[in-house]
């Protein structure tokens, strides 16, 4: 593709970050399909919640140089995004990288590829989260190829920059801030209801009459 560098996107509504920040991730799976990325891109390095926006950065496998440009241009909150192209051979994230990343206050990084220099990662402790790891590196071969800001794919998923990042130790979700945040209400009431749920079941209440599900099943062969 040709080289494409677009601005940085509109700020992160802090609102609704610090709001999806007291939501357990899982339960927005219970209102969406869209915006999971492939299960095995898991967080190699970090830990706690990450959010964030992202900031997208399309390379080609061997050259990282418009992603060792985007960790200049990055602030407090961004989520580097990387799309390599489905290369799984190359690291183009490792460790001067993610401590550039750091050093601006990013939130983290994300490489629907691989990383490197995995121990100071993790001694850094930005959250990364990658396919693998590998001793490849990809190198500044300054080609005319690639893009910053522009819509790429990671794990999947459709992502344009601006969009907010969500990852823990289950994985990531990434979506528009409007998606989210059309859910979140309905979230944040099933985490309350959560632990009074569990103590029933605790207390010996089937799960299937708590949910209804029995229910469901009651109708459902009657009406055969």
């Amino acid at each position: 593709m040709p080289l494409s560098i677009r601005d940085l996107p509109a700020p992160l509504d802090t609102a609704l970050a610090e709001r999806l920040r007291t939501v357990d991730f899982p339960t927005l799976g219970h209102y969406l399909e869209e915006g999971f990325c492939d299960a095995a891109l898991q967080r190699v390095a970090g830990t706690g919640k990450l959010v964030g926006r992202a900031v997208t950065v399309r390379t080609t496998a061997t050259d990282s140089t418009l992603l060792h440009h985007a960790a200049g241009l990055v602030g407090p909150g961004d989520v580097v995004v990387v799309d390599t192209g489905g290369d799984r051979r190359h690291a183009p994230l490792g460790e001067v990288v993610v401590n550039a990343l750091a050093a601006r206050g990013a939130a983290g990084a994300v490489v629907d590829g691989l990383c490197t220099d995995i121990d100071a990662l993790r001694a850094v402790g930005l959250p990364v989260y990658a396919y693998g790891r590998t001793p490849l590196t990809t190198k500044l071969h300054g080609l005319a190829d690639g893009s910053l800001c522009a819509p790429v794919t990671c794990g999947g998923v459709p992502v344009h920059a601006g969009d907010i990042v969500l990852g823990d130790a289950n994985g990531l979700i990434i979506a528009p801030a409007g998606r989210l945040a059309d859910v979140l209400d309905e979230a944040l009431v099933d985490d309350a209801e959560e632990p009074a749920l569990i103590a029933e079941l605790w207390a010996g209440a089937p799960l299937g009459a708590l949910t209804g599900a029995t229910e469901t099943l009651r109708r459902l062969t009657a009406s055969r």
